[in-house]
């Protein structure tokens, strides 16, 4: 599966069955972690075998069950941490599924379990992303139509398109898909509207443009 395969077959996953991650994909999950927190300066770290945060009121009206493993979002306090979680944190979920795994953004219908995982001093938890092989393979969320999420002077390039259109594949807060990407000729920006998790959301859309746009834009500063 490649990574547009990927983006494609990712729906968020609630409910998880009782099968050990295999060693393989832990592996390669660990290895991405590690060059993720190289680039990002972020403290991902994988928590594997703890039910405890997934087993409270949040979890079950969240509608969550049978997860014991999760990728905790860590880092230093700053202005750009939310999108940088994001960013990072999709990467992982990509990899995972074309390593047979599912998953599910989580914000907070979970308990922080302070034992599970390492903050250092200056650090704090954005969110976690529950992991596993799901009971099912999830379903796809219904997405705005793609004018209302871009802006361009026609002819509009393949490029962006693919980019725009990859972006409505990703997983949003609430499915609010609050973003709007422009295009300056290869120059691109992208914005967050307001609502809850937006920034981590700009993150995640941002890698998914990425990987559907290739290497035919800059980012706009």
């Amino acid at each position: 599966m490649n990574i547009t395969e990927a983006m494609h077959a990712r729906h968020s996953v609630r409910q998880y069955i009782d099968k050990p991650i295999k060693t393989e994909a832990i592996a390669a999950l660990e290895e991405e972690i590690h060059v993720c927190n190289q680039e990002s300066g972020l403290h991902i770290q994988l928590v594997l075998n703890e039910p405890k945060a997934f087993s409270s009121f949040m979890a079950h009206y969240g509608k969550f069950n049978g997860v014991k493993n999760y990728i905790a979002l860590i880092g230093k306090k700053g202005p750009d941490f939310d999108e940088k979680c994001g960013y990072y944190g999709e990467r992982l979920v990509l990899l995972a599924q074309q390593l047979g795994l599912n998953t599910c953004w989580v914000a907070m219908t979970y308990s922080k379990v302070k034992s599970a995982f390492e903050i250092d001093r200056g650090e704090k938890l954005c969110v976690v992303i529950a992991l596993g092989y799901g009971e099912t393979q999830g379903t796809a969320h219904k997405s705005k139509p793609i004018g209302e999420v871009m802006k361009a002077d026609k002819p509009v390039p393949a490029w962006f398109q693919s980019g725009v259109e990859a972006a409505l594949l990703a997983p949003t807060a609430m499915n609010q898909q609050k973003f709007l990407f422009t295009r300056n000729g290869n120059q691109v920006s992208v914005k967050a509207g307001i609502g809850f998790y937006t920034k981590v959301d700009l993150g995640i859309v941002k890698y998914h443009f990425e990987m559907g746009a290739g290497n035919h834009f800059e980012w706009s500063i």
